[in-house]
């Protein structure tokens, strides 16, 4: 009887054994497979921030944070504190009466034109936003800067869109 016992303890055991192996063999896989979904997704997420990376250079090529010819005109030391202030400058004349006179427009449905925002394209040009009540548009900005002095603008060209409703 006694090796009965034994012998039905280890088949249970044997049973327990092999029943533990196969589960942990199915967990095994199942977190083989996530760890494969996991790769999959993290090289989809690597390959878009390549693009997302590319099309960002490409997008600030034209621009003078990375126009090592253009910054050499600021004289590389001051360009943050330059730039700064030519924004300022651009910004600052919003708050003349007929609007900012960088935008040809003048006062539009009662509203007058104020820039918005403003990129710095190289040491010559400036492209920027304004708007007016329901009319927004964009100009192009040529300007002079010299260190001491206010900054001389001329307008180039400007775009106007209208917004529809």
């Amino acid at each position: 009887m006694k090796h009965k016992a034994f012998f039905y303890l280890f088949l249970f055991s044997s049973v327990l054994l092999v029943l533990f192996y196969a589960n942990n063999n199915n967990m095994y896989k199942m977190e083989e497979k996530k760890i494969d979904i996991a790769h999959k997704r993290i090289d989809i997420v690597r390959d878009s921030l390549k693009q997302v990376t590319k099309e960002f250079n490409e997008s600030n090529y034209f621009s003078i944070e990375y126009n090592n010819d253009a910054q050499e005109y600021f004289n590389y030391k001051n360009i943050d504190k330059s730039l700064a202030l030519i924004k300022e400058e651009v910004l600052a004349l919003n708050h003349q009466e007929n609007g900012n006179p960088l935008v040809p427009y003048g006062v539009m449905n009662g509203d007058k034109c104020v820039i918005n925002k403003v990129k710095i394209l190289n040491h010559r040009w400036i492209i920027a936003d304004f708007y007016a009540g329901s009319l927004h548009g964009e100009v192009l900005i040529k300007y002079f800067y010299k260190e001491g002095t206010p900054t001389d603008f001329k307008t180039i060209d400007t775009v106007l869109y209208t917004t529809t409703e």
